[in-house]
């Protein structure tokens, strides 16, 4: 008999969950917002400055929320000023203001006051909270605090740090690997593999294999054979994803290492399986997301050669030796002498945002070490205070920066934004854009045109990062799985929370207590260019309600736990959906962009020049989606505007 469909109400859509706000019947965070808000409008004070005020602990529709866009949409589309409110000046005339407070606008603030230590800096920052793409989602669970990323993931990078962020990043007491030694304990999920869940409307069948991943990278006591014979999965596919995994023969026959590289430069991923290894649809289905947690994008916009690089399966035949190919200096993606040392705090890389705010603001968090950081609750209202040198300002969106007088001979800069429907002007000795490139154009409409061409070029990659809290996790461990593959659905990757001990801050051990879940969705188009791609993700993320995101999560989570006893109206907590529209900085792909151009031809070379006394800082501008790349480019930035 067919399973009737479970209704939105058998889900538990209709839960006061906090996507209202509210966690175990007790308003938390968007109470004291709100009340700020009310407060704001009837005495001035700006919410951050309301006692009370903390965004961590607001969950529902994070990321990019509403109230943080909308402005730069309007100025984007040519409407804003048509309906703004006559500016008003700032009487404080600053040093520097920085335009985006995530990660390099706060590294370009911490550059700039070692330069000069008595200087006068203003951040403004769009969202209601500080760190850009690294943001803290917060949550008390049964008188216990669980945190997780809402963007920013973890330290690591394909290449050593730089001189200059291994610098700021050990000036701010990390040291990632002392601390992945002593914080990180693997051991809390011992015994729980990874699994792959086999979704009815791509495979046939809802069906959860533990046992394997998809990739090497972890061992297992199933192998291969063993795991697809569990699969719903027809022989021939079986065979086809036993050849991905395990072949040795060689699909090049005849050339050299260097020329199967070359090749291997020039398709994609889905090619090279599909042409080369003889895959049929349904094992392409099986990798077709694999590459979404490393670029956002599935295997048709990935070149062969990255996906080589990064150790995905199926080149085993071709036996390919170490270094770059010499076509147009493209070098295969991957990890350069081992890339960086990884760490992952456990809200990821908004400790070092909060580090680099405890430095800028010393009494706004409280402490002095990277481990009591973790527990420690930022005072949103010392962010913004008259006289002090920084200033942290929140829920202002940057309408518009100029050059006072020519830009080559320019005495400062005037920059306007909006906040609480007003709109202020402020002036400085020099400005650092460290916001999306993408906006750039639209604050500066005096820059050149080959320059606002090149800024538009670097199309965000969109992605959705959502924390699930969970009455316990006995489903996991009873299926015996800690993390979960899906290339099929919605949600590609399910995890339990990262298991690590720092400072105050302890994971979770029993599977009787309440739990985080990660979960990852990459808005793809396939068969698209990767740009067409990106901006179908982006524009298809702001149109999904929260109620979208909640039901698929919902529905979701039933499938793949239903043989663990999992109930989601009955199971789940809280949902923050982290929806990034601009998410990952793009990264050139030989798939679509020239490698013949010298390096000071690409786009993020041209779009990053220095305009007056207008300097422009972000991972955009370093063309790679890794935090080194924002230290790094803030760092340039601020030199640009010293050394003028």
């Amino acid at each position: 008999m067919k399973k009737a469909k479970r209704s939105s109400k058998d889900l538990g859509m209709d839960r006061a969950i906090d996507r209202r706000d509210f966690l175990n019947g007790v308003a938390i965070g968007a109470a004291a917002i709100s009340s700020g808000l009310a407060h704001a409008a009837a005495a001035a004070p700006a919410p951050q400055e309301v006692p009370g005020y903390y965004p961590p602990l607001l969950h529902g529709l994070r990321g990019s929320h509403p109230g943080a866009f909308e402005n730069a949409h309007a100025l984007r589309d040519g409407t804003f000023w048509d309906h703004a409110k006559k500016s008003e000046d700032d009487s404080i005339v600053y040093d520097l203001v920085i335009v985006g407070g995530g990660i390099s606008g706060l590294s370009a603030a911490w550059f700039f006051r070692a330069a000069k230590p008595n200087a006068k800096i203003l951040i403004l920052e769009n969202h209601d909270d500080f760190g850009g793409h690294a943001k803290r989602n917060e949550y008390q669970l049964n008188g216990r605090l669980h945190l997780m990323n809402g963007g920013t993931m973890l330290i690591d990078s394909p290449h050593p740090y730089s001189k200059v962020s291994a610098g700021l990043i050990r000036e701010l007491g990390i040291d990632p690997v002392a601390l992945a030694k002593r914080c990180e304990h693997p051991e809390i999920y011992k015994g729980l593999a990874p699994a792959t869940f086999f979704d009815k409307q791509t495979f046939g069948a809802d069906r959860l294999v533990v046992g394997r991943e998809r990739n090497d990278e972890e061992e297992s006591s199933v192998s291969w054979k063993d795991f697809l014979a569990k699969a719903p999965l027809d022989a021939g596919t079986r065979t086809d994803i036993l050849r991905v995994q395990e072949g040795t023969d060689d699909p090049m026959p005849g050339l050299s290492s260097g020329q199967k590289k070359d090749k291997l430069s020039r398709i994609t991923y889905l090619a090279y399986l599909q042409d080369y290894l003889k895959c049929g649809s349904k094992a392409l289905a099986f990798y077709q997301t694999i590459t979404h947690d490393e670029w956002g994008t599935g295997i048709d916009a990935e070149p062969a050669l990255d996906c080589w690089g990064f150790g995905l399966p199926g080149f085993k035949g071709l036996k390919l030796t170490k270094g770059s190919i010499s076509r147009m200096g493209y070098t295969a993606a991957g990890y350069e002498d081992e890339g960086s040392p990884v760490f992952h705090f456990p809200d990821g890389n908004a400790t070092i945002a909060r580090l680099l705010v405890r430095k800028l603001i010393a009494d706004s968090i409280p402490g002095r070490t990277a481990d009591d950081i973790i527990t420690a609750r930022a005072v949103y209202a010392k962010l913004d205070r008259a006289g002090q040198p920084v200033r942290i300002r929140l829920s202002s969106i940057a309408v518009g920066v100029r050059n006072i007088g020519d830009p080559k001979t320019s005495r400062g800069v005037e920059v306007a934004y909006t906040r609480g429907g007003r709109v202020y002007r402020v002036h400085a000795a020099g400005c650092v854009l460290a916001c999306w490139n993408m906006m750039i154009p639209y604050l500066c409409p005096e820059l050149p045109d080959t320059q606002k061409t090149a800024l538009h070029e670097l199309v965000k990659v969109p992605l959705v990062y959502t924390s699930v809290a969970i009455r316990n996790w006995r489903a996991f461990q009873m299926l015996g799985t800690g993390g979960i593959s899906a290339p099929g659905c919605y949600w590609t990757s399910t995890r339990l929370n990262w298991p690590v001990d720092i400072g105050g801050y302890k994971s979770v051990r029993s599977p009787d207590d309440p739990m985080l879940l990660f979960m990852l969705h990459a808005p793809t188009s396939p068969g698209l260019p990767e740009r067409d791609q990106h901006r179908m993700g982006r524009m298809e993320l702001l149109e999904t309600p929260f109620t979208t995101y909640e039901a698929k999560i919902r529905d979701q989570l039933n499938r793949m736990l239903s043989g663990g006893g999992f109930d989601s109206a009955r199971d789940i907590v809280a949902i923050t959906v982290n929806r990034w529209p601009h998410g990952y900085a793009y990264e050139f792909n030989p798939l679509f962009d020239d490698f013949s151009l010298p390096p000071e031809k690409r786009a993020n070379v041209v779009g990053r020049q220095r305009f007056g006394k207008i300097a422009i800082a972000n991972s955009d501008s370093g063309a790679a989606a890794y935090t080194d790349s924002a230290i790094d480019q803030a760092h340039r930035a601020v030199q640009e505007l010293l050394f003028a």
